[in-house]
């Protein structure tokens, strides 16, 4: 079988960032794939389920309401691995184009006070594995480590 794209990234050289990880053409319109990278592959520990879980409820509950993206987004959720995110959104964009409502995301993620959306057994499958301290927590390290004064070499993949 052939490798797939997300497998030809080198992890060695990979540092928490915001990345185009591919665009692909559906329906007339391209499809950009953002990889929200959150932790440093194979170096850092990676984030636990119930952090991933409550990020994963409120990033797509905030930008699926945001008054100027929310018609263009597509999909937002967690890598298999636990190191970050993946956010799909309709148009051709690059990572410097999405990086301020990723760092607005965060910044809600961050100072979200009250119930998770969607944290209930009929709204969800496994509603009870949801950390809302950890996940501000870790929504607090990737901006202020990460995001706040990204560089460019954080915003395209390693050669």
């Amino acid at each position: 079988m052939e490798k797939i794209t997300s497998f030809t990234i080198d992890h060695i050289l990979l540092k928490p960032g915001v990345y185009v990880s591919r665009k692909d053409a559906s329906g007339g319109q391209t499809v950009t794939t953002f990889d929200l990278r959150m932790t440093s592959p194979n170096d850092e520990p990676v984030m636990n389920t119930a952090e991933v879980h409550a990020i994963e409820h409120l990033g797509a509950t905030f930008l699926r309401n945001h008054p100027q993206w929310k018609e263009r987004i597509l999909y937002f959720g967690p890598m298999g691995c636990r190191t970050g995110f993946y956010l799909l959104v309709f148009g051709d964009y690059s990572s410097q184009d999405i990086l301020s409502l990723v760092k607005e995301m965060f910044v809600f993620i961050r100072d979200y006070e009250g119930e998770i959306p969607g944290a209930s057994p009929k709204d969800c499958g496994n509603y009870l594995d949801m950390n809302l301290p950890m996940a501000k927590w870790t929504a607090a390290r990737y901006l202020s480590r990460d995001l706040e004064n990204i560089t460019p070499d954080r915003l395209s993949y390693p050669a």
